[in-house]
């Protein structure tokens, strides 16, 4: 069971993720969107910051499997990137942080935080754990697929033609559920209200720049 303190530091989490958030949304919606898009890589830091605290990666087991979904995501972006494999001909923009040969090292921690985080929503349900993975991966194909509409604006990444094509979902997809089916080989959990909040505060922002950009 959750103690007083362990609350207090969720529900703080909570709020700080959603400040953040909202002050970007409020910040764009007011005329300072260059200010505010340019730090999405201070904002994905904090989330992933708060994520660490609050899902607690207290195990080698927990790293370990972080660090797995960081390096494999890290490494087929620098495929799609140099190569274009698996998700087709695109390249990342100047506001998603430092790059490592083109791409850069936060998308190999969204991979890996998304991963976490779309597998604790699922745990609200007692579904066949097969069920879990499938939905768990389309969750994450979900978020990229709202992403891309306003990514080019954010000079986050562009692709070749404007949009991508059905091979960059189908990539996310199946990476989503190997991704998937390894952390629940590995029977890891987390804290599933931190990680729906932080599901649920990157849908609205993208799904608001979406419609104001």
């Amino acid at each position: 069971m959750i103690n007083w303190h362990s609350k207090y530091h969720l529900h703080l989490s909570i709020v700080i993720l959603w400040l953040f958030h909202g002050s970007a949304i409020i910040g764009i919606s007011l005329g300072f969107s260059n200010w505010f898009i340019e730090k999405t890589p201070l904002n994905l830091t904090v989330s992933l910051l708060l994520f660490l605290f609050i899902y607690s990666l207290n195990s080698f087991k927990k790293i370990g499997a972080f660090l797995l979904f960081f390096s494999l995501g890290l490494f087929a972006e620098w495929l799609g990137v140099n190569y274009q494999l698996l998700f087709g001909s695109y390249y990342y923009g100047n506001n998603f942080g430092v790059k490592l040969d083109g791409v850069p090292y936060l998308i190999g921690i969204y991979w890996a935080l998304l991963t976490f985080v779309t597998a604790a929503i699922l745990d609200y349900t007692k579904w066949h754990r097969i069920v879990k993975i499938v939905l768990a991966a389309l969750f994450m194909v979900f978020l990229d697929f709202v992403m891309e509409f306003s990514a080019p604006i954010l000079d986050f990444w562009h692709f070749e033609g404007g949009m991508p094509k059905f091979e960059n979902y189908f990539t996310w997809f199946l990476l989503g559920i190997i991704f998937q089916y390894i952390l629940k080989q590995l029977k890891i959990e987390g804290n599933k209200l931190f990680c729906l909040n932080l599901y649920v505060a990157q849908l609205i922002f993208f799904l608001f720049a979406y419609f104001y950009f």
